[in-house]
């Protein structure tokens, strides 16, 4: 979640909340210019989201609006609420530490 973060803010991000619960579940509440949603939408592919059919659609039709609409949007603020459910990192069994004979 560290490398989630540090991009969101590395795009100009702001995240103004992070919580997370016992079962995994991540929630990221962050927000950014309305400019950057090409950006935004790139780095969570390239940490390893995977994103809903429906939250990919909604990023599509942010980034299609954005630069098709003529209007100046750069003072408007984007806000995301993002749920993450993670799964434990599993370990090599013990036996795999050991040099072949």
């Amino acid at each position: 979640m560290k490398s989630l973060t540090g991009a969101i803010l590395s795009c100009g991000g702001w995240v103004l909340s992070r919580s997370a619960s016992d079962t995994g579940l991540v929630d990221i509440l962050f927000e950014f210019e309305r400019q950057s949603c090409l950006e935004i939408y790139s780095v969570l592919i390239a940490v390893g989201l995977e994103l809903s059919q429906g939250a990919h659609i909604r990023f599509t039709e942010l980034c299609q609006c954005t630069r098709m609409v003529r209007k100046d949007y750069s003072d408007e603020i984007v806000s995301i609420d993002l749920e993450v459910q993670t799964s434990p990192i599993s370990e090599a069994p013990e036996d795999s530490h050991q040099p072949p004979h």
